[in-house]
């Protein structure tokens, strides 16, 4: 069946509608569908009434839901059944990620959320080849957040990573640089505004457990970091990954990263290009932590 996201917070910017979470309904209730799921399933799809679909709203579990209505704007679905499975992984993980051009990043977000990365932060850098001017935020926000729901209605995950706004990666690396959760509301898209706020994304909010900087190989450095394995034997470690941009990093950003306690992490001796960086880096955390 057809995977969709509810989005309860306005999903296309256009108006200030809101929607209940999914919770709100009981079984055999009749809802409203969102503008876009109207669009992607019964314009684009071509769905008819009585086809079975999943929908979920990133607060947990999922839906099985029966179109019952189709008209030229709107469509209404009864809820059939509740699947009560998050299918989260088994760690929390955020990605300082210095944006790369085009299909790279959209390849990095959407792997990255396939392999259950929790938050994506977007940084800027010395060496990194995109720097948004305020007015390209948001509407490239909102492509990449689309981008990680995508990638969740395909492989089956239904809590969506965010994807918070560029800043600095130096701004991101001050020591005294915290996230509330009104910030994080206002870092992301308006269409996951409402769900940044669950739970189950507080953990953001906390220090994390570890701090790993993606680097080149070098002679000497340790290929993991010894603190690694330990920290995966907690319940839900929460890391947090630097991932720089093809040109490296600078000199002065790693010697700021490494002053925040960001620990050097050399995957194999290849040299990995920026979009495969996070793939392999949250491939290799699950297959430890298993």
């Amino acid at each position: 069946m057809r995977r969709f996201f509810y989005a309860t917070s306005n999903d296309n910017n256009s108006s200030e509608t809101l929607y209940p979470k999914l919770s709100a309904f009981s079984i055999g209730d009749s809802i409203e569908l969102t503008e876009s799921i109207v669009h992607h399933w019964c314009r684009v799809l071509r769905a008819n009434i009585g086809d079975q679909g999943i929908l979920f709203d990133g607060f947990g579990g999922e839906y099985q839901v029966q179109l019952q209505t189709i008209s030229k704007k709107h469509a209404t679905v009864t809820l059939l059944a509740h699947i009560n499975d998050d299918r989260n992984a088994p760690l929390l993980t955020k990605i300082g990620l210095v944006i790369s051009r085009g299909e790279r990043m959209d390849y990095a977000i959407q792997k990255s959320t396939e392999l259950g990365v929790t938050a994506i932060q977007l940084l800027s850098s010395h060496h990194g080849e995109v720097n948004l001017k305020p007015a390209q935020v948001e509407k490239k926000l909102a492509h990449w957040q689309q981008v990680a729901i995508a990638a969740c209605e395909q492989c089956g995950l239904n809590r969506p990573p965010l994807i918070l706004a560029p800043i600095s990666i130096n701004d991101w690396l001050k020591p005294s640089a915290t996230i509330t959760p009104s910030a994080i509301e206002t870092a992301v898209s308006p269409m996951v505004a409402t769900m940044s706020q669950d739970s189950y994304y507080h953990a953001l909010q906390q220090p994390a457990n570890l701090r790993l900087q993606l680097s080149v190989p070098a002679a000497g450095q340790p290929a993991m970091p010894k603190a690694l394995l330990a920290v995966l034997q907690q319940p839900a470690p929460y890391i947090e990954l630097l991932i720089g941009p093809e040109g490296g990093l600078s000199d002065e950003e790693c010697a700021q990263a490494a002053d925040v306690g960001f620990e050097r992490w050399q995957i194999g001796a290849r040299v990995l290009r920026t979009e495969t960086a996070p793939v392999v880096a949250l491939a290799t955390l699950h297959a430890l932590c298993d």
